[in-house]
């Protein structure tokens, strides 16, 4: 199966994540993204393929899965495109011929697509810790593929899809290790969950209406847009099927209290690594603090599974109380991970006017877009 062969070059390179999977094509494919499988082999060559992934063989150097969008259906700029890369590629970034390879050859591609901007978001480190603290390490491989991209003519970008830091949990530790590096707090409302009868179970197909309502009702308390129902049902479905062993995959945890469902959380995984992707809550039960019993038993599930780390998906770009993830990073604080600091997403531009153009407008847009999105779960609940 297609899939199967590219989800096995990918895991043989370094930090492989579920963003470049074959399955995350299939999803962004059924909404308007057309995905490009591009390897580098052994000698560097680049090869691109859309659908028969049999043709490639092994080794190979780099890969990147590149979603296209046309944002022109008509007229003198029917030809124009955007090109995104999510968490690529996949390389090691410090061979410097490979490095310089790649960026060559992506930056040919975009040209050849019509792209107003092709953007990459590598999970490249500029450095471990918080900023300015005690535990703050640079990475001098993220610093200088930085400087690399500058001098190339990609930019920082202003639209961010990914987050640019996370904090990643050791799982490699015993399950007494993991306890003893959480907060003390943290701790306490694992057990005092336990304690107070919180339960978790495996979801099934059959709760995701139910998962998504939930998620709808997260969404409206704390002020953050989601897509629509049928989006979520596309994801959860294609990842919750894909059970072979090595594949990516995901399950969604439930915690109940007396048998009622009162939050939730989708554990994917991929390769060696665990993701936390979708949380989700009631206000009712809070008190008895299921949401850090659901970690603690996703943590302790990649652990079985045979993953090494533990992904808690996003942290803030600025480490202080005027960051919107500040309460959110609390929490995933506590649970004894580390912070990493990523390159962030880059765009490389072959036509500055239509960039400029694209990077105008679309703010708008997406602003009237997020606008109609909120009102639009709100209307969904009621």
């Amino acid at each position: 199966m297609t899939n199967n062969i590219w989800n096995e070059i990918i895991s043989k390179l370094p930090n492989p994540h579920f963003l470049q999977t074959y399955e995350w094509g299939q999803v962004k494919a059924k909404y308007g993204w057309q995905p490009i499988y591009l390897v580098w082999d052994k000698d560097g060559k680049m090869k691109e393929e859309k659908t028969n992934l049999a043709s490639f063989t092994f080794p190979v150097q780099a890969a990147c899965l590149v979603l296209k969008k046309q944002i022109l259906s008509r007229g003198f700029a029917a030809r124009l495109s955007i090109l995104y890369a999510p968490k690529g590629p996949l390389m090691d970034w410090n061979n410097e011929p490979l490095r310089t390879r790649v960026l060559n050859d992506l930056q040919s591609f975009a040209r050849k697509q019509g792209a107003v901007f092709l953007k990459i978001d590598p999970d490249v480190m500029l450095g471990r810790g918080v900023p300015d603290s005690e535990g703050d390490v640079p990475e001098n491989s993220g610093q200088a593929l930085k400087s690399e991209l500058t001098r190339r003519g990609w930019g920082y970008s202003s639209d961010q899809i990914q987050f640019q830091n996370t904090v990643l949990v050791d799982l490699s530790a015993t399950e007494e290790e993991m306890l003893a590096r959480m907060k003390p707090k943290t701790r306490y409302n694992v057990r005092l969950a336990e304690k107070k009868g919180v339960t978790v179970r495996t979801g099934t197909v059959d709760d995701l209406p139910m998962l998504y309502k939930m998620y709808a009702e997260t969404s409206v308390r704390d002020g953050f847009v989601i897509r629509d129902e049928n989006y979520y049902m596309t994801v959860w479905k294609l990842f919750m099927h894909s059970t072979v062993n090595g594949q990516p995959s995901t399950v969604p945890l439930i915690a109940e209290v007396n048998n009622e469902p009162v939050a939730a959380i989708f554990l994917f995984t991929f390769a060696d690594r665990a993701y936390y992707v979708y949380g989700m809550s009631r206000n009712l039960h809070r008190e008895k603090m299921p949401t850090y019993l659901l970690q603690w038993d996703a943590m302790k599930r990649a652990k079985s599974n045979g993953c090494t780390a533990y992904d808690l998906w996003g942290a803030p770009e600025t480490f202080d109380e005027s960051d919107t993830m500040w309460g959110v990073y609390r929490f995933k604080e506590g649970l004894g991970g580390e912070v990493l600091r990523t390159l962030g997403a880059y765009d490389y531009a072959p036509n500055k006017f239509w960039y400029k153009m694209y990077a105008e407008v679309m703010p708008r847009i997406l602003d009237v877009m997020r606008s109609r999105g909120k009102e639009k779960t709100r209307q969904t609940l009621e």
